[in-house]
């Protein structure tokens, strides 16, 4: 990893990463209106990304994103395996034609739905947590993509 995504890997501590995995587990039983509200809440704040899910519904996209993600989380834990599927999602995203401005939205959509579906549980620590765990993640992916584009 560069220097940025080890400082990224710094900052995302072994307790959030159990807080994550422990409000991911709140938020999987609700699974079929947490997609549905991630994609509303992102073509309101980004309607440009709308036209990167014409391929695919809402309901199927939903799917997977829920099981990448779930797969993820369940892995935080051996952040340095998840590097090269991460590194490949990465890519595959750049084939879908997402940009790199496109993370920050995406961004802001994951926490606010976060936020909507766990009500009380959706503390400050739980915020800082999938924050940092975000920001590693699309770091990542975003490096990926852009040594994608150099090459």
């Amino acid at each position: 990893m560069k220097n940025e995504n080890q400082n990224q890997a710094n900052a995302f501590k072994p307790s959030q990463a159990q807080i994550v995995k422990t409000t991911w587990s709140l938020v999987t039983p609700m699974a079929a209106e947490v997609g549905p509200l991630f994609y509303g809440r992102l073509f309101e704040i980004a309607p440009e990304t709308k036209s990167l899910f014409m391929r695919t519904t809402i309901p199927e996209q939903s799917k997977k994103l829920l099981a990448m993600m779930s797969y993820v989380i369940s892995n935080l834990d051996k952040i340095e395996t998840l590097v090269d599927e991460v590194n490949a999602l990465a890519l595959r995203h750049v084939q879908y034609g997402v940009k790199a401005e496109h993370y920050e939205k995406v961004g802001q959509a994951l926490l606010w739905t976060l936020e909507q579906g766990l009500g009380t549980a959706w503390t400050n620590a739980a915020r800082e947590a999938w924050t940092n765990c975000y920001l590693l993640l699309s770091g990542v992916m975003i490096q990926a993509a852009d040594r994608k584009m150099v090459a």
